[in-house]
Protein backbone atom coordinates (compact mmCIF):
# COMPACT_ATOMS: atom_id res chain seq x y z
CA UNK A 1 0.00 0.00 0.00
CA UNK A 2 1.57 3.16 -0.71
CA UNK A 3 2.05 5.83 1.39
CA UNK A 4 2.26 9.51 1.73
CA UNK A 5 2.79 12.25 4.22
CA UNK A 6 1.10 14.91 5.15
CA UNK A 7 3.46 17.04 7.83
CA UNK A 8 2.79 19.95 9.96
CA UNK A 9 5.63 22.28 10.90
CA UNK A 10 3.47 24.49 13.85
CA UNK A 11 5.99 27.38 15.18
CA UNK A 12 7.43 26.67 18.52
CA UNK A 13 5.03 28.17 20.62
CA UNK A 14 2.02 26.04 19.10
CA UNK A 15 4.36 22.76 19.34
CA UNK A 16 4.65 23.68 23.36
CA UNK A 17 1.23 24.47 23.64
CA UNK A 18 0.26 21.37 21.74
CA UNK A 19 2.30 19.07 24.65
CA UNK A 20 0.87 21.12 27.37
CA UNK A 21 -2.58 20.75 26.72
CA UNK A 22 -2.10 16.84 25.69
CA UNK A 23 -0.13 16.11 28.93
CA UNK A 24 -1.89 17.79 31.54
CA UNK A 25 -4.99 16.73 30.41
CA UNK A 26 -3.86 13.29 30.23
CA UNK A 27 -2.02 13.58 33.75
CA UNK A 28 -5.68 14.79 35.07
CA UNK A 29 -7.30 11.75 33.30
CA UNK A 30 -5.06 8.98 34.54
CA UNK A 31 -5.03 10.80 38.36
CA UNK A 32 -8.90 10.04 38.19
CA UNK A 33 -8.36 6.75 37.62
CA UNK A 34 -5.27 6.13 39.61
CA UNK A 35 -6.81 7.55 42.55
CA UNK A 36 -9.31 4.38 42.89
CA UNK A 37 -6.25 1.83 42.83
CA UNK A 38 -4.54 3.32 45.29
CA UNK A 39 -7.56 3.54 47.64
CA UNK A 40 -8.65 0.41 46.70
CA UNK A 41 -7.99 -1.83 49.97
CA UNK A 42 -10.10 1.20 51.69
CA UNK A 43 -12.82 1.17 49.22
CA UNK A 44 -13.19 -2.10 49.93
CA UNK A 45 -14.21 -1.83 53.36
CA UNK A 46 -16.27 0.79 52.74
CA UNK A 47 -18.54 -0.02 49.55
CA UNK A 48 -18.56 -3.89 49.71
CA UNK A 49 -19.30 -6.43 53.02
CA UNK A 50 -16.24 -6.77 54.71
CA UNK A 51 -16.20 -9.68 56.79
CA UNK A 52 -12.80 -11.03 55.37
CA UNK A 53 -10.51 -8.37 54.51
CA UNK A 54 -9.07 -10.31 51.83
CA UNK A 55 -11.97 -11.25 49.95
CA UNK A 56 -12.93 -7.08 50.06
CA UNK A 57 -9.50 -5.65 49.17
CA UNK A 58 -9.90 -8.62 45.85
CA UNK A 59 -13.47 -6.84 45.30
CA UNK A 60 -12.48 -4.23 45.27
CA UNK A 61 -9.77 -4.94 42.61
CA UNK A 62 -12.06 -6.38 40.66
CA UNK A 63 -14.24 -3.42 40.18
CA UNK A 64 -10.94 -1.49 39.62
CA UNK A 65 -10.86 -4.51 36.49
CA UNK A 66 -14.31 -3.58 35.19
CA UNK A 67 -13.27 0.04 34.68
CA UNK A 68 -10.23 -1.34 32.52
CA UNK A 69 -12.99 -4.11 31.34
CA UNK A 70 -14.70 -1.28 29.08
CA UNK A 71 -11.88 0.48 27.65
CA UNK A 72 -11.47 -1.29 24.52
CA UNK A 73 -16.13 -0.12 24.34
CA UNK A 74 -14.60 3.65 25.02
CA UNK A 75 -12.18 3.05 22.33
CA UNK A 76 -14.60 1.63 19.46
CA UNK A 77 -16.88 4.70 20.66
CA UNK A 78 -14.90 7.25 20.80
CA UNK A 79 -12.64 6.24 18.40
CA UNK A 80 -15.67 6.07 15.69
CA UNK A 81 -15.81 9.79 16.98
CA UNK A 82 -12.37 10.68 16.93
CA UNK A 83 -11.89 9.56 13.04
CA UNK A 84 -15.28 10.92 12.14
CA UNK A 85 -15.11 13.65 14.17
CA UNK A 86 -11.86 14.71 14.90
CA UNK A 87 -9.20 14.61 17.09
CA UNK A 88 -9.79 17.68 19.53
CA UNK A 89 -13.73 17.57 19.89
CA UNK A 90 -13.26 13.99 21.19
CA UNK A 91 -10.92 14.08 23.89
CA UNK A 92 -13.01 16.98 24.92
CA UNK A 93 -15.73 14.93 25.33
CA UNK A 94 -13.38 12.42 26.97
CA UNK A 95 -12.02 14.26 29.82
CA UNK A 96 -15.34 15.72 30.50
CA UNK A 97 -17.10 12.33 31.19
CA UNK A 98 -13.52 11.41 33.33
CA UNK A 99 -13.66 13.84 35.35
CA UNK A 100 -17.08 14.15 36.30
CA UNK A 101 -17.33 10.60 36.96
CA UNK A 102 -14.25 10.62 39.59
CA UNK A 103 -15.30 13.43 41.44
CA UNK A 104 -19.56 11.57 41.83
CA UNK A 105 -17.56 8.89 43.64
CA UNK A 106 -16.06 11.86 45.98
CA UNK A 107 -20.22 11.85 47.03
CA UNK A 108 -21.12 8.27 46.51
CA UNK A 109 -22.67 6.98 50.15
CA UNK A 110 -20.89 4.07 51.46
CA UNK A 111 -22.43 0.27 52.07
CA UNK A 112 -23.33 1.02 55.75
CA UNK A 113 -25.82 4.33 54.41
CA UNK A 114 -27.31 2.52 51.33
CA UNK A 115 -26.58 -1.26 51.44
CA UNK A 116 -26.16 -2.76 47.70
CA UNK A 117 -26.89 0.46 45.44
CA UNK A 118 -23.79 1.90 47.12
CA UNK A 119 -20.77 -0.93 45.51
CA UNK A 120 -23.33 -0.80 42.46
CA UNK A 121 -22.88 3.14 41.52
CA UNK A 122 -19.43 3.07 42.66
CA UNK A 123 -18.80 0.00 39.75
CA UNK A 124 -20.98 2.26 37.75
CA UNK A 125 -19.09 5.52 37.92
CA UNK A 126 -16.38 2.76 37.40
CA UNK A 127 -17.44 1.63 33.80
CA UNK A 128 -17.55 5.04 33.02
CA UNK A 129 -14.22 6.16 33.51
CA UNK A 130 -13.55 3.05 31.66
CA UNK A 131 -15.12 4.05 28.62
CA UNK A 132 -13.81 8.02 28.96
CA UNK A 133 -10.24 6.53 29.61
CA UNK A 134 -10.92 4.83 26.07
CA UNK A 135 -10.86 7.44 24.08
CA UNK A 136 -8.48 9.83 26.14
CA UNK A 137 -5.69 7.57 25.18
CA UNK A 138 -5.22 7.83 21.40
CA UNK A 139 -6.95 11.33 21.29
CA UNK A 140 -4.15 12.68 22.92
CA UNK A 141 -1.15 10.09 21.21
CA UNK A 142 -1.95 11.17 17.68
CA UNK A 143 -2.86 14.55 18.52
CA UNK A 144 0.67 15.08 19.70
CA UNK A 145 2.12 12.71 16.91
CA UNK A 146 0.46 14.60 14.19
CA UNK A 147 1.61 17.81 14.68
CA UNK A 148 5.41 16.56 15.45
CA UNK A 149 8.04 17.52 13.11
CA UNK A 150 9.67 14.06 11.36
CA UNK A 151 12.44 12.02 13.18
CA UNK A 152 10.75 13.80 16.58
CA UNK A 153 7.47 11.88 17.16
CA UNK A 154 8.96 9.32 19.97
CA UNK A 155 10.63 12.42 21.75
CA UNK A 156 6.98 14.36 21.33
CA UNK A 157 5.21 11.80 22.00
CA UNK A 158 6.91 10.63 24.92
CA UNK A 159 5.87 13.30 26.97
CA UNK A 160 2.13 11.38 26.90
CA UNK A 161 3.67 8.74 28.51
CA UNK A 162 5.40 10.67 31.00
CA UNK A 163 2.16 12.21 31.81
CA UNK A 164 0.86 8.51 32.39
CA UNK A 165 3.37 8.34 35.34
CA UNK A 166 2.12 11.60 36.31
CA UNK A 167 -1.41 10.94 36.74
CA UNK A 168 -0.36 8.05 39.32
CA UNK A 169 2.87 10.42 40.93
CA UNK A 170 -0.33 13.16 41.33
CA UNK A 171 -2.94 10.93 42.49
CA UNK A 172 -0.23 9.38 45.39
CA UNK A 173 0.40 12.91 46.24
CA UNK A 174 -2.95 13.99 46.67
CA UNK A 175 -4.02 10.81 48.79
CA UNK A 176 -0.84 11.80 51.18
CA UNK A 177 -1.86 14.98 51.00
CA UNK A 178 -5.48 14.07 52.32
CA UNK A 179 -4.39 11.83 54.90
CA UNK A 180 -1.71 14.45 56.41
CA UNK A 181 -4.80 16.99 56.32
CA UNK A 182 -6.80 14.56 58.94
CA UNK A 183 -6.55 12.02 61.44
CA UNK A 184 -7.27 8.43 60.50
CA UNK A 185 -10.55 7.90 61.81
CA UNK A 186 -11.28 10.69 59.47
CA UNK A 187 -9.66 10.20 56.77
CA UNK A 188 -11.59 6.47 57.34
CA UNK A 189 -14.75 8.57 57.26
CA UNK A 190 -15.02 11.32 55.19
CA UNK A 191 -11.17 12.17 54.08
CA UNK A 192 -10.64 9.44 51.53
CA UNK A 193 -13.20 11.39 49.77
CA UNK A 194 -11.09 14.54 49.25
CA UNK A 195 -8.91 13.05 46.38
CA UNK A 196 -12.11 12.17 43.77
CA UNK A 197 -13.87 15.58 44.44
CA UNK A 198 -10.18 17.48 43.50
CA UNK A 199 -11.02 16.11 40.19
CA UNK A 200 -13.66 19.02 39.64
CA UNK A 201 -10.38 21.64 39.86
CA UNK A 202 -8.41 19.61 37.48
CA UNK A 203 -10.98 19.21 35.04
CA UNK A 204 -11.86 22.98 34.82
CA UNK A 205 -8.05 23.32 34.71
CA UNK A 206 -7.75 20.90 31.54
CA UNK A 207 -10.94 22.11 29.67
CA UNK A 208 -9.13 25.54 30.32
CA UNK A 209 -6.07 24.84 28.18
CA UNK A 210 -7.80 22.12 25.33
CA UNK A 211 -10.35 24.85 24.31
CA UNK A 212 -7.20 26.73 23.02
CA UNK A 213 -6.20 24.12 20.58
CA UNK A 214 -7.31 23.89 17.11
CA UNK A 215 -7.97 20.43 15.30
CA UNK A 216 -4.74 18.27 13.93
CA UNK A 217 -3.39 19.60 10.90
CA UNK A 218 -3.70 15.94 9.43
CA UNK A 219 -7.71 15.62 10.28
CA UNK A 220 -8.02 19.17 9.00
CA UNK A 221 -6.02 18.05 5.46
CA UNK A 222 -8.24 15.29 5.06
CA UNK A 223 -11.64 16.72 5.87
CA UNK A 224 -10.96 19.39 3.27
CA UNK A 225 -9.92 16.61 1.22
CA UNK A 226 -13.01 14.89 1.63
CA UNK A 227 -10.59 11.68 2.75
CA UNK A 228 -12.26 11.16 5.99
CA UNK A 229 -13.76 7.39 6.82
CA UNK A 230 -17.45 7.37 6.98
CA UNK A 231 -17.53 3.82 8.97
CA UNK A 232 -14.03 3.93 11.08
CA UNK A 233 -14.30 0.45 12.46
CA UNK A 234 -15.57 -1.12 9.44
CA UNK A 235 -12.79 0.24 7.74
CA UNK A 236 -10.47 -0.90 10.31
CA UNK A 237 -11.58 -4.23 9.50
CA UNK A 238 -11.20 -4.12 5.97
CA UNK A 239 -8.17 -2.00 5.25
CA UNK A 240 -4.82 -4.15 3.84
CA UNK A 241 -3.01 -5.67 6.29
CA UNK A 242 -5.15 -3.60 9.16
CA UNK A 243 -6.38 -6.66 10.85
CA UNK A 244 -2.86 -8.61 11.84
CA UNK A 245 -1.64 -4.59 12.32
CA UNK A 246 -4.06 -4.63 15.43
CA UNK A 247 -3.36 -8.36 16.24
CA UNK A 248 0.56 -7.30 16.63
CA UNK A 249 -0.39 -3.78 18.64
CA UNK A 250 -2.75 -5.75 21.12
CA UNK A 251 -0.25 -9.08 21.64
CA UNK A 252 3.20 -7.52 21.08
CA UNK A 253 3.10 -4.01 22.11
CA UNK A 254 0.08 -3.03 24.39
CA UNK A 255 -0.13 -6.46 26.51
CA UNK A 256 3.54 -6.10 27.49
CA UNK A 257 4.48 -2.91 28.26
CA UNK A 258 1.17 -2.46 30.20
CA UNK A 259 1.75 -5.18 32.32
CA UNK A 260 5.35 -3.76 33.21
CA UNK A 261 3.81 -0.59 34.18
CA UNK A 262 1.02 -2.18 36.13
CA UNK A 263 3.65 -4.08 38.25
CA UNK A 264 5.91 -0.90 38.61
CA UNK A 265 2.91 0.80 39.73
CA UNK A 266 0.46 -1.24 41.47
CA UNK A 267 2.20 -4.31 41.97
CA UNK A 268 5.14 -2.77 43.86
CA UNK A 269 2.46 -0.93 46.19
CA UNK A 270 0.38 -3.74 46.72
CA UNK A 271 3.78 -5.40 47.74
CA UNK A 272 5.07 -2.86 49.74
CA UNK A 273 2.40 -2.65 52.00
CA UNK A 274 1.10 -6.61 52.07
CA UNK A 275 4.09 -8.60 51.62
CA UNK A 276 6.91 -5.83 53.00
CA UNK A 277 4.55 -5.04 56.20
CA UNK A 278 4.93 -1.38 55.62
CA UNK A 279 2.28 0.97 56.76
CA UNK A 280 0.44 2.47 53.80
CA UNK A 281 1.29 6.07 53.63
CA UNK A 282 5.08 5.19 53.87
CA UNK A 283 4.73 3.22 50.85
CA UNK A 284 3.03 5.85 49.24
CA UNK A 285 5.88 7.89 49.70
CA UNK A 286 8.62 5.53 49.15
CA UNK A 287 6.27 5.15 45.39
CA UNK A 288 5.92 8.80 44.66
CA UNK A 289 9.74 9.17 45.66
CA UNK A 290 10.91 6.52 43.62
CA UNK A 291 8.55 7.13 40.65
CA UNK A 292 9.44 10.72 40.61
CA UNK A 293 13.07 10.12 40.35
CA UNK A 294 12.75 7.70 37.05
CA UNK A 295 10.27 9.86 35.25
CA UNK A 296 11.68 11.80 33.47
CA UNK A 297 13.16 8.11 31.70
CA UNK A 298 9.70 8.14 29.77
CA UNK A 299 10.57 11.05 27.66
CA UNK A 300 14.93 9.81 27.59
CA UNK A 301 13.65 6.44 26.15
CA UNK A 302 10.97 8.34 24.25
CA UNK A 303 13.67 10.21 22.38
CA UNK A 304 16.02 7.48 22.48
CA UNK A 305 13.89 5.58 20.00
CA UNK A 306 14.05 8.54 17.53
CA UNK A 307 17.98 7.40 17.20
CA UNK A 308 18.20 4.28 17.42
CA UNK A 309 14.70 2.64 16.31
CA UNK A 310 11.44 1.45 18.32
CA UNK A 311 11.86 -2.06 18.15
CA UNK A 312 14.79 -2.72 19.00
CA UNK A 313 14.17 -0.66 22.29
CA UNK A 314 11.20 -2.11 22.77
CA UNK A 315 12.45 -5.50 22.60
CA UNK A 316 15.61 -4.90 25.09
CA UNK A 317 12.92 -3.41 27.45
CA UNK A 318 11.07 -6.83 27.50
CA UNK A 319 14.05 -9.22 27.58
CA UNK A 320 15.43 -6.55 30.56
CA UNK A 321 12.07 -6.67 32.46
CA UNK A 322 11.97 -10.54 32.43
CA UNK A 323 15.40 -11.04 33.71
CA UNK A 324 14.65 -8.15 36.24
CA UNK A 325 11.24 -7.92 37.56
CA UNK A 326 12.00 -11.23 40.62
CA UNK A 327 15.75 -9.99 41.37
CA UNK A 328 13.93 -6.36 41.91
CA UNK A 329 10.94 -7.31 43.99
CA UNK A 330 13.42 -9.34 46.66
CA UNK A 331 15.94 -6.39 46.59
CA UNK A 332 12.87 -4.27 47.51
CA UNK A 333 11.34 -7.37 50.45
CA UNK A 334 15.40 -7.53 51.84
CA UNK A 335 15.52 -3.55 52.00
CA UNK A 336 11.81 -3.32 53.74
CA UNK A 337 11.85 -6.16 56.10
CA UNK A 338 15.12 -8.50 56.52
CA UNK A 339 13.53 -9.97 59.58
CA UNK A 340 10.48 -11.23 57.24
CA UNK A 341 13.24 -12.59 55.12
CA UNK A 342 14.95 -14.26 58.01
CA UNK A 343 11.97 -15.64 59.44
CA UNK A 344 11.36 -17.31 56.11
CA UNK A 345 14.51 -18.75 55.99
CA UNK A 346 14.90 -19.93 59.27
CA UNK A 347 11.22 -21.14 59.94
CA UNK A 348 9.08 -22.14 56.92
CA UNK A 349 5.45 -22.26 57.36
CA UNK A 350 3.13 -25.34 55.82
CA UNK A 351 -0.56 -25.46 55.96
CA UNK A 352 -1.64 -28.72 56.00
CA UNK A 353 -5.70 -28.22 54.57
CA UNK A 354 -8.35 -30.35 52.85
CA UNK A 355 -10.19 -29.59 49.70
CA UNK A 356 -11.15 -25.77 50.48
CA UNK A 357 -14.03 -23.68 49.17
CA UNK A 358 -11.99 -20.44 49.42
CA UNK A 359 -14.23 -17.78 47.33
CA UNK A 360 -12.36 -14.44 46.75
CA UNK A 361 -15.95 -13.07 47.12
CA UNK A 362 -17.58 -14.26 49.79
CA UNK A 363 -18.14 -11.74 52.41
CA UNK A 364 -16.97 -14.21 54.84
CA UNK A 365 -14.85 -17.20 54.76
CA UNK A 366 -17.06 -20.02 56.83
CA UNK A 367 -14.79 -23.49 56.47
CA UNK A 368 -11.67 -23.57 58.65
CA UNK A 369 -9.11 -23.74 55.64
CA UNK A 370 -10.69 -21.29 53.45
CA UNK A 371 -10.44 -18.47 56.86
CA UNK A 372 -6.91 -20.14 57.18
CA UNK A 373 -6.00 -19.37 53.54
CA UNK A 374 -7.40 -15.70 53.68
CA UNK A 375 -5.31 -14.77 56.85
CA UNK A 376 -1.81 -15.75 55.95
CA UNK A 377 -2.60 -13.62 52.17
CA UNK A 378 -3.21 -10.85 54.56
CA UNK A 379 -0.11 -11.37 56.75
CA UNK A 380 1.95 -11.81 53.20
CA UNK A 381 3.70 -15.08 54.67
CA UNK A 382 5.30 -17.66 52.30
CA UNK A 383 3.51 -21.18 53.11
CA UNK A 384 3.82 -24.42 51.45
CA UNK A 385 0.24 -26.06 51.52
CA UNK A 386 0.06 -29.88 52.10
CA UNK A 387 -2.97 -32.39 51.43
CA UNK A 388 -4.47 -33.15 54.38
CA UNK A 389 -7.15 -34.44 56.62
CA UNK A 390 -7.76 -31.27 58.83
CA UNK A 391 -6.14 -28.25 59.16
CA UNK A 392 -3.06 -27.29 60.64
CA UNK A 393 -0.50 -24.80 60.86
CA UNK A 394 3.58 -25.32 61.26
CA UNK A 395 5.88 -22.79 61.65
CA UNK A 396 9.43 -24.45 61.89
CA UNK A 397 8.76 -27.05 64.62
CA UNK A 398 5.56 -25.20 66.56
CA UNK A 399 2.49 -27.09 65.13
CA UNK A 400 -1.15 -25.13 65.45
CA UNK A 401 -4.40 -27.48 65.11
CA UNK A 402 -6.86 -26.02 63.04
CA UNK A 403 -7.71 -22.56 62.26
CA UNK A 404 -7.15 -19.84 65.66
CA UNK A 405 -5.93 -16.41 64.14
CA UNK A 406 -4.71 -15.80 67.97
CA UNK A 407 -2.49 -19.03 68.43
CA UNK A 408 -1.42 -18.65 64.11
CA UNK A 409 0.16 -14.92 65.16
CA UNK A 410 1.54 -16.27 68.29
CA UNK A 411 3.74 -18.82 66.58
CA UNK A 412 4.73 -16.26 63.95
CA UNK A 413 5.80 -13.95 66.08
CA UNK A 414 7.38 -16.53 68.04
CA UNK A 415 9.58 -17.53 65.07
CA UNK A 416 10.51 -14.23 64.31
CA UNK A 417 7.76 -13.06 61.73
CA UNK A 418 6.85 -9.16 62.21
CA UNK A 419 3.92 -7.80 62.34
CA UNK A 420 5.27 -4.78 61.16
CA UNK A 421 8.74 -3.78 59.55
CA UNK A 422 11.22 -2.58 61.51
CA UNK A 423 11.85 1.09 61.50
CA UNK A 424 15.63 0.40 62.59
CA UNK A 425 16.24 -1.96 59.82
CA UNK A 426 14.89 -0.60 56.75
CA UNK A 427 16.98 0.79 53.80
CA UNK A 428 14.91 3.38 52.70
CA UNK A 429 17.61 4.41 49.72
CA UNK A 430 17.01 0.77 48.56
CA UNK A 431 13.31 0.83 48.40
CA UNK A 432 13.21 3.61 46.80
CA UNK A 433 15.99 2.43 43.93
CA UNK A 434 13.98 -0.75 43.86
CA UNK A 435 11.28 1.28 42.98
CA UNK A 436 12.87 3.34 40.48
CA UNK A 437 14.25 0.63 38.57
CA UNK A 438 10.74 -0.77 37.95
CA UNK A 439 9.74 2.71 36.65
CA UNK A 440 12.44 2.70 34.64
CA UNK A 441 11.59 -0.63 32.87
CA UNK A 442 8.41 0.51 32.23
CA UNK A 443 9.84 3.76 30.59
CA UNK A 444 12.29 1.58 28.55
CA UNK A 445 8.87 -0.49 27.03
CA UNK A 446 6.42 2.47 27.47
CA UNK A 447 8.40 5.44 26.72
CA UNK A 448 7.80 5.34 22.61
CA UNK A 449 4.53 3.33 22.05
CA UNK A 450 2.40 6.61 21.21
CA UNK A 451 5.02 6.97 18.16
CA UNK A 452 4.81 3.11 17.72
CA UNK A 453 0.91 3.03 17.65
CA UNK A 454 0.75 6.61 15.86
CA UNK A 455 3.12 5.03 13.10
CA UNK A 456 1.29 1.84 12.07
CA UNK A 457 -1.90 2.70 11.48
CA UNK A 458 -3.31 4.90 8.27
CA UNK A 459 -4.90 8.38 9.44
CA UNK A 460 -8.10 8.11 8.48
CA UNK A 461 -8.56 5.45 10.82
CA UNK A 462 -5.86 5.66 13.08
CA UNK A 463 -7.51 6.83 16.26
CA UNK A 464 -9.86 3.79 15.57
CA UNK A 465 -7.26 1.11 14.66
CA UNK A 466 -4.66 1.97 17.81
CA UNK A 467 -7.01 2.59 20.60
CA UNK A 468 -8.93 -0.61 20.44
CA UNK A 469 -5.90 -2.95 20.20
CA UNK A 470 -4.12 -0.35 22.82
CA UNK A 471 -7.22 -0.55 25.39
CA UNK A 472 -7.82 -4.19 25.12
CA UNK A 473 -3.99 -4.87 25.86
CA UNK A 474 -4.21 -2.56 28.85
CA UNK A 475 -7.33 -2.98 29.97
CA UNK A 476 -7.55 -6.67 29.71
CA UNK A 477 -3.61 -7.32 30.80
CA UNK A 478 -3.20 -4.66 32.54
CA UNK A 479 -6.16 -3.60 34.57
CA UNK A 480 -7.11 -7.25 35.78
CA UNK A 481 -3.09 -7.46 36.79
CA UNK A 482 -3.75 -6.51 40.56
CA UNK A 483 -6.70 -8.59 40.65
CA UNK A 484 -4.67 -11.94 39.18
CA UNK A 485 -1.52 -11.60 41.05
CA UNK A 486 -3.20 -11.69 44.25
CA UNK A 487 -5.05 -14.21 43.43
CA UNK A 488 -2.28 -16.30 42.48
CA UNK A 489 -0.50 -15.57 45.70
CA UNK A 490 -3.73 -16.12 47.72
CA UNK A 491 -4.08 -19.88 45.70
CA UNK A 492 0.34 -20.62 45.95
CA UNK A 493 0.88 -19.35 49.24
CA UNK A 494 4.09 -17.53 47.71
CA UNK A 495 4.15 -13.48 48.03
CA UNK A 496 6.21 -13.76 44.64
CA UNK A 497 4.32 -15.56 42.71
CA UNK A 498 1.74 -13.11 41.12
CA UNK A 499 4.95 -11.85 39.36
CA UNK A 500 5.00 -14.98 37.08
CA UNK A 501 2.25 -13.35 35.17
CA UNK A 502 4.06 -10.31 34.48
CA UNK A 503 6.86 -12.22 33.35
CA UNK A 504 4.36 -14.83 30.77
CA UNK A 505 3.09 -11.82 29.24
CA UNK A 506 6.13 -9.91 28.20
CA UNK A 507 7.47 -12.99 27.77
CA UNK A 508 4.49 -13.21 24.57
CA UNK A 509 4.68 -10.01 23.78
CA UNK A 510 8.56 -10.36 22.96
CA UNK A 511 8.05 -13.13 21.00
CA UNK A 512 5.40 -11.44 19.08
CA UNK A 513 7.01 -8.47 18.64
CA UNK A 514 10.59 -9.52 17.55
CA UNK A 515 9.19 -11.86 14.69
CA UNK A 516 6.59 -9.24 13.63
CA UNK A 517 6.39 -5.38 14.81
CA UNK A 518 8.23 -3.25 11.99
CA UNK A 519 10.14 -0.66 12.62
CA UNK A 520 8.55 2.75 12.26
CA UNK A 521 11.04 4.66 13.17
CA UNK A 522 11.66 6.13 10.31
CA UNK A 523 9.32 6.21 8.58
CA UNK A 524 6.66 9.27 7.61
CA UNK A 525 3.20 9.17 9.06
CA UNK A 526 1.21 6.64 6.56
CA UNK A 527 -1.35 8.12 5.03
Amino acid sequence: MATTAIQAKPAPPSTRLVITASALGTVFEWYDFFVYGILAALLGRLFFPAGDATAATLASLAAFGAGFGVRPLGALLFGWFGDRLGRKVTFLVTITVMGLATAAIGFLPTFAAAGIAAPVLLVGFRLLQGLALGGEYGGAAIYVAEHAPEGQRGRHTSFIQMSVAGGFLLAVIVVLAARHATTPEQFEAWGWRIPFVASLVMLTISLYIRLKLSESPVFRAMKEAGTTSRNPFKDSLQAPGNVGRVFVALFGVAAGLTVIYYTSQFGTLYFLQGTARIPEEEALLYMAVGAGIAAPLYWAFGALSDKVGRKKLLLVGYALSMLLTFPIFHLMANAANPALERATAASPVKLELPKCDFSIFAPKQIEPCAKALAWLAKRGVRYDKVDAAAVSLTVGQARVPGFDDKAYAAALKAAGYPETANPSEKRPLLIILAVALMVGLSAMTYGQVAAILVEMFPARIRYTSMSVPYHIGSGYFGGFLPFISQYIVVKTGDPYAGLWYTVAIVAMAFVVSLIWLPETAHKPLPQ
